[in-house]
């Protein structure tokens, strides 16, 4: 799955004409093995049809809980965006509100910090460049606690326990985002997937040869409008390649917030 995944990764539209042509390809075998048993005048099997409608049934049932699936992910990495914007809005709000040089520390180290989690959000599908932002998100959590841990020794009061209370939220929705963009499709749904849709091709190849002329067109089409489908369901799944990147409007409404002199939770 590795192979395919970074072939995706180069080149999603690859992905989809290997797909395309594997496809093809099984259709072609089902109908020769089909012509074959012809050939040899063995009569067609009955109840043969039931089988495939049966078949092409489960496919499709699998196809749309794989959609179902991929689409859910994808909702929750936008979610989570836009809950960790606001976290950090939130936070920068009352560093700012401190009216201290650490609180003025905490606020410009947070306008680092989200840009390097809209870097996150942005990344390619490149295990060396996510190691280096979580390198770097990692530090800046560190710097940020120390300037709030000072502040706190300094002023035990409401107005410091807030602070820490928001940067502790900020955070967490780090966490949670971060999670989010790494649940994927599970590998053994996505073999369900392709072996299915390859084993649907085969035997409808099959029984198609075994009425009679060949359909080659109607099966290429039927065999693209499978590929897009799948296509789709990966794409929307993977959050790193493809068609459907995760926005950062948040992030960006948020930072206008910080440019502007206060940062109001971005919205829906």
């Amino acid at each position: 799955m590795m192979v395919l995944a970074q072939i995706a990764a180069w080149n999603m539209a690859a992905f989809g004409a290997l797909l395309l042509a594997a496809l093809l390809a099984a259709h072609e075998i089902g109908s020769w093995i089909g012509r074959r048993r012809m050939a040899r005048g063995a009569a067609p099997i009955e109840g043969i049809g039931v089988l495939v409608g049966g078949l092409l049934g489960l496919l499709a049932f699998v196809l749309a809980l794989t959609l179902s699936f991929a689409s859910e992910r994808f909702n929750e990495r936008r979610a989570g965006t836009l809950a960790e914007a606001n976290a950090i809005g939130t936070a920068w709000l009352r560093a700012t509100a401190i009216g201290q040089p650490r609180g003025d520390e905490i606020a410009k180290r947070l306008e680092e910090y989200i840009n390097l989690r809209k870097a996150f959000v942005q990344a390619p599908y490149d295990p060396a460049v996510l190691e280096d932002i979580r390198t770097r998100t990692d530090a800046l959590q560190s710097a940020i606690w120390e300037q709030l841990s000072a502040i706190v020794r300094e002023q035990p009061n409401p107005i410091s326990a807030s602070l820490m209370v928001s940067l502790n939220e900020a955070f967490d929705m780090t966490t949670a985002s971060r999670f989010a963009f790494e649940m994927r499709l599970p590998s053994q749904i996505f073999w369900l997937l392709i072996g299915l849709s390859l084993l649907g091709m085969s035997v409808l190849g099959y029984q198609l040869s075994l009425r009679g002329p060949r359909v080659w067109g109607l099966a290429a089409l039927l065999a693209l409008t499978w590929t897009i489908v799948i296509v789709d369901i990966i794409d929307l799944a993977a959050p790193r390649i493809g068609g459907f990147p995760t926005t950062v409007a948040a992030y960006e409404w948020t930072l206008q917030g910080f440019h502007s002199g206060a940062a109001p939770p971005a919205r829906r």
